[in-house]
C-alpha cells in the first residue's frame, strides 16, 4: 500500500529542510503562494519562523487548515477574499517572507 505521506525537501530561508506531508496540504500550500505570487520556499520560511512550538509539518499543516477556514469564514459573512482578515494574513506572510 502506498504512504499517503510524502517526504519532500524544501530550502527554506537559506536552509535545506524535509517536510512529510499528505497531497492535499501539499497541493494546499502551493495553491495559498501562488495566489499570493510568493515562492513555496518564502511560504514555507514565514510558517516556520511564526511557528512556537511542533515540527514544521505540522505547522504546515495547521497553516493551510487555517486559511481554508478563514477563506470559508470570509465567504459566510458575505466578504470577497481579498478583503478582511485574509489580505491581513497575505501582507504578513509577505513582509515576514
Amino acid at each position: 500500500m502506498k504512504s499517503l505521506v510524502v517526504k519532500r525537501s524544501i530550502v527554506a530561508a537559506g536552509h535545506k529542510t524535509s517536510v512529510s506531508l499528505e497531497d492535499a496540504f501539499w497541493e494546499g500550500l502551493k495553491e495559498i503562494a501562488r495566489g499570493r505570487n510568493i515562492t513555496l520556499s518564502e511560504s514555507v520560511a514565514a510558517i516556520d519562523s511564526g511557528r512556537r512550538q511542533g515540527n514544521l509539518s505540522s505547522a504546515i499543516r495547521l497553516f493551510v487548515l487555517d486559511f481554508y477556514r478563514n477563506q470559508l469564514a470570509d465567504v459566510k459573512m458575505g466578504r470577497h477574499a481579498a478583503e478582511g482578515h485574509l489580505a491581513m494574513k497575505a501582507e504578513a506572510v509577505t513582509q515576514s517572507a
